[in-house]
C-alpha cells in the first residue's frame, strides 16, 4: 500500500468536534422550531394547507411591499417571492387558505390600493390533509432506508461496518435537517414536499461513498499485523487497523473529492441559474452532498477505527 498523505485518524479528534460543532446548532434550532413553528422544522403549505397565488404588477413592487400589505391583511408569516415567467416578472404568495371568495376579493383589494393594478396568473389551493399522508410515508422510507442498508452492509462486509455507516447517515440527516431548522427560523425557508426527496438522495450519495471507502478498507485489512519499517529511524513496527484504515482513505480520498466537486458544481448552476420553485429542493441537495462526503471521509472511517480499538482494548483487559 503507498504511504497516506493526510494522517487522517490520527486527528478524528478535530473531526468528531467539528461534527459536533456542526449539529448541536442544528439541533437547538429544531428545538426552537418545536417551540415556534409547533414542529421540527417551518413546514410550508403542502404539509399544513394554504393557498399559492401568482400575481403580476404593472408598477415594480417590492418583495417587502408584498409582506407588508400581507401583513396588514392579516396573512402574518406568508412567503414571498419572485419568479421569471416568459421574460416577466411575477410575484409568488404563499399564504394560509383563503376560505373564501370574500377573503380574496378584500386581499386583492388592499394590494390594488396599495401597490397599483396587476394581473391574476393562477390561484391554488392545497388542502392541509396532503401533509399527514405525506410526512408518514416520508418517515416510513427514511427508516426503510436505514434498515436495509444495515442488512445489506453487514452482509456485504460486518455488523460494526453498518452501524459505522448509519451513524455517518444520521449525522448527515442532522446536519441538512439543523441548517434547514435555522433558515426557517432566520429566512422563513418553508419545509416542502421536495425536502423528502431530497433528504433521502443524500442518504444514497453518502452511504455510496462511505462503501466505497469501506470497501478498500476492508480489502486491505489483510495487512493488519504486517511488518513496516520506518524510513526514518529503520525500526520495524506492524500495521494497526488505524493504519491500514488511515490508508485505505487516502487511496479513496481524491475520487471521493473530485466526484462531490463535479455534483456541487452541478448543483450550484442549478441554484443560480434554475427556477425559484427549485431552488430550495437544489440547497438542501448541495447542503447534504458537502456534508455526506465529509461524513465518509472524516467520520465514518474515524468511527470505525475508534470503535475497533474500543474493541481491542476490551479484549486485551478480558485476556490480562
Amino acid at each position: 500500500m503507498k504511504k497516506p498523505h493526510i494522517d487522517i485518524v490520527k486527528y478524528r479528534a478535530v473531526w468528531f468536534a467539528i461534527s459536533l460543532a456542526l449539529t448541536i446548532p442544528g439541533l437547538i434550532g429544531m428545538a426552537a422550531c418545536l417551540v415556534v413553528f409547533h414542529a421540527p422544522l417551518k413546514l410550508g403549505i403542502d404539509f399544513t394547507g394554504g393557498s399559492i397565488l401568482q400575481y403580476r404588477f404593472q408598477d415594480d413592487v417590492t418583495l417587502q411591499q408584498v409582506r407588508d400589505v400581507l401583513e396588514v391583511a392579516g396573512f402574518t408569516g406568508s412567503q414571498v417571492q419572485e419568479a421569471q415567467m416568459l421574460g416577466q416578472r411575477v410575484i409568488v404568495m404563499r399564504t394560509k387558505a383563503l376560505d373564501d371568495e370574500a377573503q380574496k376579493r378584500k386581499l386583492d383589494r388592499s394590494l390594488r390600493e396599495k401597490l397599483g393594478s396587476f394581473s391574476i396568473l393562477s390561484v391554488d389551493k392545497v388542502s392541509a390533509t396532503v401533509g399527514p399522508e405525506l410526512l408518514t410515508n416520508g418517515l416510513i422510507a427514511l427508516f426503510l432506508a436505514f434498515a436495509l442498508m444495515v442488512v445489506y452492509i453487514s452482509y456485504r462486509f460486518k455488523a460494526d461496518y453498518a452501524w459505522c455507516a448509519i451513524a455517518a447517515l444520521i449525522h448527515d440527516t442532522i446536519v441538512l435537517c439543523g441548517i434547514w431548522a435555522i433558515l426557517g427560523l432566520i429566512k422563513g425557508t418553508e419545509t416542502d414536499s421536495l425536502f423528502i426527496p431530497a433528504v433521502l438522495t443524500v442518504i444514497g450519495f453518502s452511504v455510496h461513498d462511505t462503501i466505497v471507502v469501506f470497501d478498500r478498507i476492508r480489502e486491505n485489512s489483510k495487512y493488519v499485523g504486517s511488518k513496516v519499517k520506518d524510513p526514518a529511524t529503520g525500526s520495524e513496527s506492524r500495521k494497526s487497523f488505524g493504519d491500514v484504515a488511515n490508508a485505505s482513505v487516502n487511496q479513496t480520498l481524491a475520487r471521493s473529492i473530485y466526484t462531490s466537486v463535479t455534483v456541487v458544481i452541478t448543483l450550484a448552476t442549478l441554484y443560480f441559474l434554475g427556477g425559484v420553485t427549485t431552488k430550495d429542493f437544489v440547497l438542501a441537495m448541495l447542503i447534504g452532498v458537502i456534508s455526506g462526503t465529509y461524513s465518509s471521509i472524516f467520520c465514518a472511517s474515524c468511527l470505525l477505527v475508534w470503535w475497533r480499538e474500543r474493541q481491542g482494548h476490551k479484549r486485551a483487559r478480558v485476556a490480562a
